[in-house]
């Protein structure tokens, strides 16, 4: 037997003895065992081991995860036409899709989770974040709205139909949401900046730098608060107020920050 320090692989090896045994006359049968068992040895006559769906798909998510979106999506494919109806797999598939911005792949994917299970609330957040990235809002509201039916207390559900709102001029709407978030979530800085802003859009100016105040409250370090607070002050003449704060907006790393400093300020 072909020992550590071979140059040949077994496969080799053993091909090179089944040829001895045709000279070998009435010790053929022997001979014909020992080839056998050093086959099954090997492994030559061993069964290849399939992957299976669930071997595809935590490959697929690694794959993803490293950023191999394109290795993901062949994984998860290989996993769906293992089985189709893993609507995990679609789901995860639709992700990768949407982080290589094939949102209309993605939110076919996320089509067929929600064929799949119908209270995924996942799949129709998923989709209504795709619909808003091709710019359809109103379709992404109708997606958040099931989600929240789904879920009443879904944070992020209640954020992007927000935004939606606001992309679609919805001020008012768009403080609704913001303003749910904040019950849900009385931390959640982001909601007080984006309800600040849509307030602003409003003419609630005051309203609009309370909003400001609370980020920066829970934020210190958030130059773009201080520089939204600076407008804001600017607009209601208090050019103090607003250059202290366009200021330190500029010291945190505005750049917009100081040119407005040197239009306004100086």
């Amino acid at each position: 037997m072909a020992g550590k320090n071979s140059k040949f692989p077994n496969y080799f090896w053993l091909q090179i003895l089944s040829k001895k045994v045709l000279n070998l006359g009435n010790m053929k049968m022997t001979f014909n065992l020992t080839l056998i068992c050093l086959l099954i040895g090997t492994g030559i006559f061993a069964q290849t081991k399939i992957p299976t769906s669930i071997e595809y798909f935590n490959s697929g998510n690694a794959k993803s995860e490293s950023g191999d979106y394109g290795g993901a999506i062949q994984d998860y494919n290989k996993a769906i036409e293992l089985n189709p109806i893993d609507d995990k797999a679609h789901n995860n598939r639709g992700i990768t899709k949407a982080k290589l911005e094939d949102y209309r792949g993605a939110i076919q994917d996320f089509n067929k989770v929600i064929e799949l299970n119908p209270k995924n609330e996942g799949a129709y957040t998923n989709r209504g974040r795709a619909k808003s990235e091709l710019g359809d809002h109103r379709g992404a509201i109708q997606d958040y709205n099931k989600v929240i039916e789904i879920s009443p207390e879904f944070v992020y559900a209640y954020t992007q139909r927000g935004d939606a709102k606001y992309q679609l001029d919805d001020y008012r709407g768009a403080i609704q949401d913001f303003s749910k978030v904040i019950e849900l979530n009385p931390k959640e800085e982001d909601a007080y900046f984006n309800r600040g802003i849509a307030k602003f859009k409003l003419g609630d100016h005051r309203g609009a730098i309370q909003d400001f105040n609370k980020v920066i409250e829970l934020t210190p370090k958030n130059e773009g608060a201080y520089y939204v607070r600076g407008l804001t002050k600017s607009i209601l003449g208090d050019t103090n107020g607003a250059c202290l704060d366009l200021s330190k907006a500029g010291e945190l790393g505005s750049d917009k920050a100081y040119d407005m400093i040197k239009e306004y300020c100086n």
